[in-house]
């Protein structure tokens, strides 16, 4: 088992829940975060007085796949999330030694 770590464009969002769900993956856990790259942040003017905005808004999706599946799933996330500009995001694959669903005690690959 493998775990997706995925930063993405708030906006593109949708779209990759709906590549990820057309190719089979069932559920995944979604996270408002901010963070800071290429990108390095932007100047906003809010009531008249410039401010420095550090951290720009991002969604980080986690998702567990089995091994066998994870190349297409890093493939459709990436594919579907590319804007092509600076910012698309990054893409983090770690092995997963368990999973457990509390609800009925199933453990590995019949967890997820």
């Amino acid at each position: 088992m493998k775990l997706i770590i995925a930063t993405i464009k708030p906006f593109k969002l949708e779209e990759v829940r709906e590549a990820l769900t057309d190719i089979g993956v069932r559920g995944m856990m979604v996270t408002e975060i901010k963070g800071f790259g290429a990108q390095s942040g932007h100047t906003e003017i809010y009531r008249g007085a410039e401010y420095a905005v550090n951290f720009v808004p991002k969604i980080k999706l986690e998702i567990v796949v089995s091994a066998e599946t994870v190349d297409q799933v890093v493939e459709t996330i990436a594919s579907t999330a590319r804007t092509g500009k600076i910012g698309d995001g990054k893409i983090f694959v770690l092995d997963v030694g368990q999973a457990v669903r509390v609800r009925t005690g199933e453990t590995d690959q019949d967890a997820i």
